[in-house]
């Protein structure tokens, strides 16, 4: 291996770990604040990455549809769960998250997605379609188990994928598709040309995680999350209401999805069920952080990023199996420096 064989596998893992570390943002934050393994969040890149595509072929996603309907059922559970207690107030507030913003949204995709908008209005588009899932599956499958345990919060996350999973084969078709380029521009840096849509990357990675550390850190709604995270049920008897906590996690984490999706649309192509997959490697990262350090969910997905490159090279038809098995020994060691306790969830 020469120099320049080494700098594009270092360029091609830091590519891909800045996305694992936005997944696995992503992950350590939704259980910090829910308790619930997210298995789903690669559906929402997969989601993302495919309405972009369809945006550019000049016709309106599935999605849009999706979410609409998705709106409208948390807003029959908002209803049910509140009939004791409904105000006028809160049902047209309700109404307006669940029903009329995704019914704006999929009318504004319809109206201008058959006139090949520009890729600013595509993208942003896309995460207007695409987020508002995050918090509407919050509200339909977990917020009714806020107070479960962590397995069964797990299996509602299984279910959740597969549903995911489902109605994008359902969407999309089992066909492949990659998106426009963000950037047909290039850098020269040394033996290397490093793409636009890399550097796209590179500069969005480093934007989500400035713009969560002052957000988690500075602003008065972070700080409720933080409390929700260290405490549930003290966040609660200070009047901080959790399920919103719970909607504005899970709203961050499709965000993060959805522009995960849209920043690797163009240099890759992205099937219905790809998410899984790019899911389970953020999955390791966060994994490595222990559910619960931001900064190594990022080193430890660059790091899986980097495996993954060298893994590709050297042993391409064992890379999966390397990445994985290297959950063995970080298992091992957390299962070792834990604290023994003989208490069982309740």
């Amino acid at each position: 291996m020469d120099g320049t064989i080494l700098a594009f596998l270092i360029q091609d893992g830091l590519t891909n770990g800045a996305i694992y570390a936005l997944i696995g943002l992503a992950l350590v934050l939704v259980f910090a604040v829910t308790r619930v393994i997210f298995i789903p969040q690669g559906e929402f890149v997969a989601y993302g990455a495919l309405t972009l595509a369809t945006f550019d072929n000049g016709t309106v996603p599935g999605t849009a549809t999706l979410t609409f309907f998705a709106g409208l059922l948390a807003f029959i559970f908002q209803m049910w769960s509140g009939r004791r207690s409904l105000t006028v107030t809160g049902t047209l507030r309700d109404l307006a998250a669940y029903v009329v913003l995704p019914a704006v949204v999929w009318g504004v995709a319809a109206a201008v997605a058959p006139h090949s908008p520009g890729v600013a209005v595509r993208i942003l588009l896309t995460l207007a379609i695409v987020v508002p899932l995050g918090p509407y599956f919050y509200r339909i499958a977990f917020q009714p188990l806020a107070n479960a345990s962590v397995l069964v919060l797990l299996i509602a996350s299984v279910g959740v994928h597969l549903s995911m999973t489902g109605l994008g084969l359902l969407f999309f078709g089992a066909e492949g598709v990659r998106a426009q380029p963000i950037s047909r521009a290039s850098l020269p840096l040394g033996p290397l040309m490093v793409s636009g849509q890399s550097i796209a990357i590179y500069a969005a990675t480093a934007a989500i995680m400035a713009a969560l550390y002052l957000f988690v850190g500075r602003t008065l709604i972070g700080k409720a999350l933080r409390a929700t995270a260290i405490n549930r049920l003290g966040a609660q008897l200070v009047g901080i209401r959790t399920s919103l906590s719970g909607s504005l996690a899970f709203a961050i984490a499709a965000f993060i999805g959805a522009l995960s999706g849209i920043m690797i649309a163009p240099v890759t192509t992205i099937y219905y069920d790809t998410g899984f997959i790019i899911g389970l490697k953020g999955f390791v990262a966060a994994i490595i952080a222990g559910l619960a350090s931001f900064p190594v969910a990022v080193a430890g997905a660059l790091f899986v990023g980097l495996v993954e490159s060298f893994a590709s090279f050297f042993a391409s038809n064992f890379k999966e199996v390397i990445l994985f098995a290297m959950l063995i020994p970080v298992l091992v060691w957390r299962s070792l420096a834990a604290p023994d306790s003989d208490e069982q969830e309740e």
